[in-house]
């Protein structure tokens, strides 16, 4: 009787569904059962016209996003029926008719992982595929993915389901879904197709989406990803993008290919140009520019020289040429009078603050207020004054202050640095030495001044000028893989008689003059050297500085670096740990790579006794894999957090460097406000590096809320020496090139990390880890190797001479528009400036005007623009 009743039920309810259905639907539903039913009639002709009849009635219905159409939604009862009965069919066109049916209703009908759809599309006729519409399509696509999965571990055939992939490719290239076409090709590892799938509406779409997802595919996915990109590019002759590209595969073939497929002069200028940001030494030869004239421009060009023009250009436009002293910067007059009363304090230590503070605000501008200054009597004016005014090593940093305020002008620089060579103190020599790798830095020249100048310095008895000059020539020649210099310095590595401090810098240069290029002869001497250290050495600050040396070979080269990992574990315990921690976060830099943040967390979550050090790079190491794009740096800062709560002080104090790092040159408020309480640490360490860090994330950013916190700390501490020391820095990497510089070593968009401005700035925060011997001890001048990463934030047109040119642009907030529809806005909140303009972290600008090309897709640094010759004048 239960039964009975749960039928009759039954029976109400789906009498009482057929009644809520409208009249049409009620006949539709009637309608395809019939069909059902003629479909397994025994006549052919009667089959026929019923698959043809059910057919029409599945392509034509349309339905709202949000239902199953009507069709399908009927026929779903009948999916059984139609499924048994086309198993008993015999072969013929109508049994592929009925299985292209099936196909479509296994789309809302099949049991998960069945993969029906897929199934039936092989049995059936064929026959254009868009015409079922995109949600088939895309069901059969993730469909064939798993089927390509298991094909592949069961090693059977896959030429059908490649004949599939080739409709889907091109049916999404046609509608406008380029990410499911790369999607579906990446899972069925065939992306090849895609380059004959492309064509000038959609290949932009296309690589932008290739680019980006790079990121986050693990190896070696990601570097094929982006070739076939830039095959894309090269095949639409997007020659910048493509450059790009070959720079951010480090492929010295593909940055030849892309100067060798252009023709075009002014192009080539505007690749010269980004090659010279990226900061990479590079030699053209016959095949890239066949003129010679022409191609002594354009090495011009990437030489650099023009940099110090332009970006005094930039400052007459802004009007900041006018030189500040560090007073402008402390603006002591807003604080209570008991900071102001501060003056017992130890003056060297403050004159000394005074010189970085001096010479980080007038970078590069030519002359402050301190050092190049002329006075009326005599030629040796105040800047003599200046330079006593500090004690011994302080001399050093002071003279090499002048090299910072001269950067990247060389002739005027070495000019004015040239009195210092004969002076009979051995630090001012020191400095000078020094100043004038400084002023060399990124700044390529034919007849090798620095080079000529240093390199008879690199012997002399005097530790300390020998230690200006093998800095000088590191600064100098970052990147450049000079042999000359190497065959000069390697034997100082292994020199018995050389001091500790003079290996150690040596170790660092060498680094910074290979870096990246995973060179064995420096692996091999730098390993030596290590190996030769003594059991006492071993606990020395500085001999920490060798594996660093060694790590920034093998900066963001991957698994490059494992040879020589597997040779750091047969070093003395003292210092294996540390050296291959070091090695991991060099190696990784910039990569996003997450098992790897993973691991150095791993490292970071162990308690350990004292004497350790090895979790200060480990620290460092999160923030120099995690930076490379927007997600795992947030996620890194939380894991920074994280281990402020829990972790050890040796973590502690490493944990503000990292998350300056994270936001170098780009003041995000929730890690502000963390260094501000930092700052008030009771671990006078911890403090020290939270104030550099505040420094960092503000640098060349004139961040009103930093300058504050610095001020109100410098109040705070004016009886801590030390700490003092610390904000006084911290002031004048905030307002560093009165706000025009960057230390950010990202460029293009964050798409390019350039390897010598990530070194610099990793070797100024290995030498935070530890403040006390390091920056607060006589190696200040460490501070100096900022400057590779420094670098104008601005946006400078120029014509197809070199002359800059005046045009409107829009600045705004940068919008990520991969894989949206249509012509997305790429920056919003924008305002309208005229060039040259500022560019903050995270912006982005386009041109306002229809009456230039730009030569570069991404506007930033120099732009060459072109005149758009179907550009009308609108009459008034």
């Amino acid at each position: 009787m239960a039964k009975d009743s749960n039928d009759t039920k039954k029976n109400k309810k789906d009498e009482k569904r057929d009644e809520d259905l409208s009249e049409e639907d009620l006949a539709l539903k009637q309608q395809l059962e019939l069909y059902v039913e003629r479909v397994q009639d025994a006549d052919p002709n009667l089959q026929k016209v019923a698959l043809e009849s059910m057919r029409q009635e599945i392509r034509t219905s349309t339905s709202s996003m949000t239902s199953v159409p009507k069709p399908l939604k009927f026929l779903r009862p009948h999916y059984g029926t139609l499924k048994a009965f086309y198993e008993t069919m015999g072969g013929s066109d109508l049994k592929k008719y009925l299985a292209d049916i099936l196909s479509v209703l296994a789309l809302t009908m099949s049991a998960e992982g069945e993969r029906e759809s897929l199934k039936y599309r092989l049995e059936g006729s064929g026959g254009d595929i868009g015409s079922w519409g995109h949600e088939y399509v895309r069901n059969l696509a993730g469909e064939i993915s798993q089927e390509y999965a298991k094909r592949q571990s069961e090693e059977v055939p896959i030429e059908d389901l490649m004949e599939l992939v080739q409709q889907i490719v091109a049916f999404h290239m046609k509608h406008n879904a380029e990410p499911e076409a790369v999607d579906l090709l990446m899972e069925v590892e065939d992306l090849d197709l895609l380059i004959e799938h492309v064509d000038s509406t959609n290949f932009r779409r296309t690589c932008l989406y290739l680019t980006s997802s790079a990121r986050y595919l693990p190896g070696p996915d990601d570097m094929l990803v982006l070739d076939i990109a830039y095959m894309i590019y090269l095949k639409f002759e997007e020659y910048p993008n493509a450059l790009q590209i070959a720079l951010f595969l480090d492929n010295m073939q593909y940055v030849k290919q892309v100067f060798t497929s252009c023709d075009d002069l002014p192009r080539k200028k505007q690749f010269c140009y980004i090659l010279a940001r990226h900061g990479i030494t590079f030699e053209l030869d016959e095949e890239m520019a066949a003129n010679d004239d022409d191609r002594e421009a354009l090495q011009d060009i990437i030489n650099n020289t023009k940099l110090s023009e332009g970006y005094l250009t930039l400052a007459r436009d802004i009007e900041v040429m006018e030189p500040k002293s560090p007073e402008d910067i402390y603006k002591a007059h807003l604080l209570d009078g008991r900071a102001s009363a501060g003056a017992t304090v130890d003056s060297a230590r403050q004159n000394l603050a005074a010189t970085f503070v001096n010479a980080f605000v007038n970078a590069g501008f030519g002359q402050d207020k301190l050092m190049t200054v002329p006075s009326d009597n005599s030629s040796s004016g105040s800047s003599a004054n200046w330079l006593f005014k500090n004690k011994e090593h302080g001399k050093t940093s002071a003279t090499a202050s002048l090299g910072m305020i001269l950067l990247w002008d060389v002739d005027s620089g070495l000019a004015q640095m040239d009195k210092y060579f004969h002076a009979s103190d051995s630090h001012v020599n020191a400095g000078a030495l020094l100043g004038v790798g400084i002023v060399n830095c990124g700044i390529k020249n034919d007849c090798d001044p620095a080079l000529a100048l240093l390199g008879e310095y690199i012997d002399k008895e005097d530790p300390s000028i020998r230690i200006g000059a093998i800095m000088g020539l590191g600064i100098a020649y970052a990147g450049a893989q000079n042999e000359q210099l190497r065959s000069k310095l390697a034997p100082i590595l292994n020199d018995a008689k050389a001091p500790l401090d003079v290996i150690a810098f040596t170790a660092i240069s060498l680094g910074l003059i290979y870096v990246g290029s995973c060179n064995e002869e420096v692996a091999q001497a730098i390993i030596f050297a290590l190996m030769d250290r003594s059991e006492s050495e071993l606990t020395e600050p500085l001999t920490r500085l060798l594996p660093l040396g060694l790590g920034l070979l093998y900066l963001g080269k991957q698994e490059s670096v494992e040879a020589t990992a597997e040779v750091s574990k047969t070093f003395n315990e003292k210092i294996r740990k540390y050296c291959d921690m070091t090695l991991l976060s060099c190696a990784y830099a910039g990569t996003g790579n997450v098992l790897k943040v993973q691991n150095l967390l791993g490292h970071c979550s162990q308690h350990l006794d004292k004497g350790e050090t090895h979790q200060g790079p480990a620290v460092l190491g999160i923030a120099m894999v995690a930076m490379a794009e927007e997600l795992g740096l947030e996620m890194a800062i939380r894991s920074l957090e994280h281990l402020l709560q829990y972790g050890e002080q040796n973590i502690r104090r490493a944990v503000p460097l990292a998350l300056g790092l994270l936001c170098i040159s780009n003041p995000k408020v929730n890690v502000m406000d963390t260094l501000s309480r930092l700052s008030h640490d009771t671990d006078s360490e911890v403090a020290m590096a939270a104030v550099m860090s505040l420094g960092l994330i503000g640098a060349g950013t004139n961040n009103a809320r930093i300058a504050g916190m610095l001020r109100n700390l410098s109040s705070y501490y004016y009886k801590d020496a030390s700490l003092l020391f610390c904000v006084r820095i911290a002031q004048g990497l905030v307002h560093m090139g009165k706000g025009l510089l960057t230390l950010n070593p990202f460029h293009s968009e964050r798409f390019l990390l350039s390897p010598t401005a990530l070194a610099g700035i990793t070797i100024m925060l290995h030498a935070c880890l530890d403040m006390k011997t390091v920056v607060l001890g006589k190696y200040h001048y460490m501070l100096y190797y900022l400057v590779l990463a420094m670098q104008p934030r601005m946006l400078m047109t120029v014509d197809e001479n070199n002359k800059p040119l005046s045009v409107p642009v829009r600045v705004g907030q940068a919008v990520d528009v991969v894989g949206q529809a249509g012509r997305p806005k790429t920056i919003t909140g924008f305002q309208t400036h005229t060039t040259p303009v500022l560019l903050a972290a995270g912006d982005r600008a386009e041109l306002a005007t229809e009456k230039y090309i730009p030569l570069s897709p991404i506007l930033e640094g120099f732009v060459i623009l072109k005149e758009n010759p179907d550009y009308r004048e609108e009459d008034h």
